[in-house]
């Protein structure tokens, strides 16, 4: 297969995740267009990866899958905590709790 390929894939996921992130109100959904984004990163790196022959961008894309599980960690214990006090996770509540 054709580097652009993955290229133009990757283009689009990361189209889809910065919409997602610019245009939801609701938590869940902006943190599922992060892991989109994300995933179109390791794609990029996987294909550049692959066309050179070197093995950095598999590791890189190790690392990146693990801040990402480190983030939808912290980033569902927020939502959760959010619900609790304010029984919904909508994003434009959060303006109201501050300090």
């Amino acid at each position: 297969m054709f580097v652009n390929q993955f290229l133009i894939l990757a283009a689009v996921l990361f189209c889809i995740g910065v919409y997602g992130v610019i245009a939801r109100k609701n938590a869940v959904l902006v943190l599922m267009s992060i892991e989109l984004i994300l995933n179109s990163v390791n794609i990029n790196l996987l294909a550049f990866s692959m066309r050179n022959g070197s093995l950095d961008g598999h590791t890189f894309a190790l690392y990146i899958i693990a801040i990402a599980a480190a983030e939808v960690g912290v980033g569902l214990a927020m939502v959760l905590l959010m619900y609790r006090n304010r029984r919904s996770i909508d994003l434009d509540e959060l303006s109201e709790m501050k300090g």
